[in-house]
């Protein structure tokens, strides 16, 4: 029995839809079920609550032999509630069902100079231990930025030619496609050999700046694509006047700081299990038809 958390999710989705193919029996913790795909539905035992919930974490592990975990950070929190807090139930729930082996979404950057103080990025590396000292076989996907995040930026591409981060923008990082951690993590709950606790990169082919990325979409969209480096001044008033968490909003600032400073460099890029989408792919196959099905909708009459 596999227990999938965050199932609806970007990575969860494609996960479940993996392993559903493979065959395992498997269980998702889903706050409404009705988001699940009906067919899907019908393949699967559905836990209904939230996975930061003991109750719900208690019967969801019961007879687990597996968990993949994600936390969706929540920005009316802290860094710490959002992730330790919110995983501490759960902790608790592998060792009383002795559940043996645990994948979890994480972060890049552990062992580095800017670790200490990469706001949600420390807030994650902490979550892992938490999830280690448990006792169960724990593998931590260390990811970087996902290029999904680009396509919170597809109207102002579309509209502007421009998207915006808060990194310099000759800072090479190896950002990394929802997908390839989906199919990274689907490869270890299926071939549970592995022991330990552990951190997996998942990593995309190749380190790329903001500048190389405006080049590859200006070449894949077919429109020039520029960068705006944004102030964190700017990033902090901007998040606080969305009213949410001060601790949470320094906690972004601090990881956006931490990965301009190099938290995601310097990774080995010795062969990872899983695939490795470049981003010319990706933009070809996610990006641009984001960007034109927002065109056509705009164009028409």
């Amino acid at each position: 029995m596999i227990v999938i958390t965050a199932p609806t999710g970007n990575i969860g989705r494609r996960l479940l839809s993996l392993l559903v193919e493979a065959g395992p029996a498997l269980r998702v913790i889903v706050r409404d079920p009705a988001r699940l795909p009906e067919a899907v539905r019908e393949r699967v035992e559905v836990v209904t609550g939230s996975h930061g919930d003991a109750a719900t974490v208690e019967r969801a592990f019961t007879g687990a032999d597996a968990v993949f975990w994600l936390v969706p950070p929540d920005a009316s929190l802290t860094p710490d509630e959002a992730y330790s807090g919110f995983t501490r139930p759960a902790a608790r729930a592998f060792a009383a069902h002795g559940v043996g082996h645990v994948v979890g979404v994480s972060a890049l950057g552990r062992g580095t100079p800017q670790a200490a103080r990469a706001g949600l990025v420390t807030a994650s590396l902490a979550m892992d231990d938490l999830i280690a000292g448990s006792g169960v076989a724990y593998r931590a996907l260390a990811s970087p930025s996902f290029f999904e995040n680009l396509l919170e930026e597809a109207d102002s591409i579309r509209e502007n030619g421009v998207f915006t981060d808060t990194v310099a923008a000759d800072r090479p990082a190896p950002l990394v496609a929802v997908a390839d951690i989906a199919s990274t993590a689907a490869g270890l709950l299926l071939d549970r050999s592995w022991t330990g606790v552990g951190s997996v990169p998942v990593l995309g082919p190749q380190d790329l700046s903001p500048d190389d990325l405006a080049r590859i979409m200006t070449e894949e969209l077919g429109r020039p694509v520029r960068y705006r480096r944004q102030p964190l001044g700017e990033l902090r008033s901007t998040m606080l006047g969305y009213g949410l968490n001060e601790a949470f909003v320094e906690g972004m600032v601090d990881m956006k700081r931490a990965k301009d400073q190099g938290l995601d460099s310097g990774v080995d890029r010795s062969p990872q299990a899983g695939p490795a989408t470049g981003f010319a792919q990706w933009c070809a196959q996610t990006l641009k038809p984001a960007v034109l099905a927002r065109a056509e909708a705009v164009d028409a009459p």
